[in-house]
C-alpha cells in the first residue's frame, strides 16, 4: 500500500499578494503618517469646537489608521520566519486580528455617536462651524493624496486595496463634515451637526459589521468568499487517474492567502506524482490556492474510514 503526500507551494495568489505589499511598503508607511496626524488634529478641534461631526469622522479616522497601521504591519510579520516553532502557519493572522480590532472601534464611535445624538436632542447646541468647514477641507485634502499615494498599489495587493477602500470611504465621512459647517452656516441651523453625524454614524457602523463578518468568516475557516467547495471538489474529481475525492477543506489563512487540504483516491499506486502535480496546479491557478495539502491513497485505502470527524 503506497500513500503519495504532498504541499502545493508555488507562487500563487496570496504569495503575490505578499511581494506586491511590500513593494508598496512606503505608500503605505506615508498614507499612515498623513492619517495619524490628521486624525489627532481633527480630535482636538472636534472636542474644541463641540461638532459632533468631527469626533464622529475622528473616531471613523481612528479605525482606518488602525486598519493602516495592521496593513503595513503585516508586509513585514508576513515575510519575518517563524523562530519558535510554534507557529507552522507563521504570523499572517495578524492582519486579521487587527482588522477584529478595528471593527470593536468602529463600532464603539458608532455608539457614542448615537447616545450623544440623542443626548442633544431637545436641548441647546453651541457648534462653531468655522473649524468643522477648515478641519474638513484639511481632512479631504489629506484623503485625497493618499487615495493619490495608494491608487496604484491597490489593483497589486489585496493589504493595499483594503487600506485604500478605508481611506476612500473616509473621504465621504470628511465630505460629510463641510457639507455640516455648509449647512449650519447657511441656515444658522446646530442641528445639522447631529444629523450629518447620525448619517457618519450610520456609515461607519455599516462598514464595521461588513467588515466583521469577513473577519469572523475567516477566523470561523469558512470556505473563501467567491469559492465553491462543490465545484473544486469535482475539479479534482475529473483530474486523470482520480477515482474519488474526499475531507476537502477550504480555508482563508489571511487576506488573498487561500489554503485547501484534500484525500485524492486513484485507481493504481503509480499514478500518485501525475496526480500529485495536476492537482496543484488545477488549485493553484483555476481556483486561487496558495498552499494545498494532498494525500493520494490507492483504492483499497480504509484508513479514513476510521476518523470521526
Amino acid at each position: 500500500m503506497g500513500v503519495g503526500h504532498g504541499h502545493g507551494h508555488g507562487h500563487g495568489h496570496g504569495q503575490a499578494s505578499g511581494h506586491a505589499g511590500a513593494k508598496h511598503r512606503w505608500r503605505l508607511a506615508v498614507s499612515f503618517g498623513l492619517i495619524g496626524s490628521f486624525f489627532v488634529v481633527e480630535l482636538v478641534y472636534g472636542l474644541l469646537s463641540g461638532s459632533l461631526a468631527l469626533l464622529s469622522d475622528a473616531g471613523h479616522m481612528a479605525a482606518d489608521v488602525v486598519t493602516l497601521g495592521a496593513a503595513l504591519v503585516a508586509t513585514r510579520i508576513a515575510t519575518r520566519p517563524d523562530t519558535t516553532g510554534r507557529r507552522s502557519y507563521g504570523s499572517y493572522r495578524a492582519e486579521v486580528f487587527a482588522s477584529l480590532l478595528a471593527v470593536v472601534m468602529m463600532l464603539g464611535v458608532a455608539f457614542y455617536v448615537v447616545i450623544e445624538a440623542i443626548s442633544r436632542i431637545g436641548g441647546p447646541a453651541e457648534v462653531s462651524a468655522g473649524p468643522m468647514l477648515i478641519v474638513g477641507a484639511i481632512g479631504l485634502a489629506v484623503n485625497v493624496v493618499a487615495l493619490l499615494l495608494l491608487r496604484s498599489g491597490a489593483g497589486e495587493s489585496l493589504n493595499v486595496k483594503g487600506a485604500y477602500l478605508e481611506v476612500m470611504a473616509d473621504t465621504a465621512g470628511s465630505v460629510g463634515v463641510i457639507a455640516a459647517g455648509w449647512l449650519i452656516t447657511t441656515t444658522g441651523q446646530a442641528y445639522w451637526d447631529t444629523v450629518v453625524a447620525l448619517a457618519i454614524g450610520a456609515f461607519v457602523a455599516f462598514r464595521a459589521v461588513a467588515l466583521g463578518r469577513q473577519v469572523f468568516a475567516v477566523l470561523g475557516q469558512h470556505v473563501p468568499e467567491g469559492m465553491d467547495a462543490g465545484a473544486v471538489a469535482r475539479d479534482l474529481a475529473a483530474i486523470d487517474g482520480v477515482c474519488d475525492v474526499h475531507d476537502l477543506h477550504l480555508w482563508t489563512l489571511t487576506s488573498g492567502m487561500n489554503v485547501a487540504t484534500v484525500h485524492l483516491v486513484t485507481g493504481e499506486p503509480d499514478d500518485s506524482h501525475a496526480v500529485l502535480d495536476r492537482a496543484r496546479h488545477l488549485l493553484r491557478e483555476h481556483h486561487g490556492v496558495a498552499h494545498a495539502t494532498l494525500q493520494v491513497e490507492p483504492r483499497d485505502h480504509t484508513g479514513c474510514d476510521e476518523l470521526g470527524w
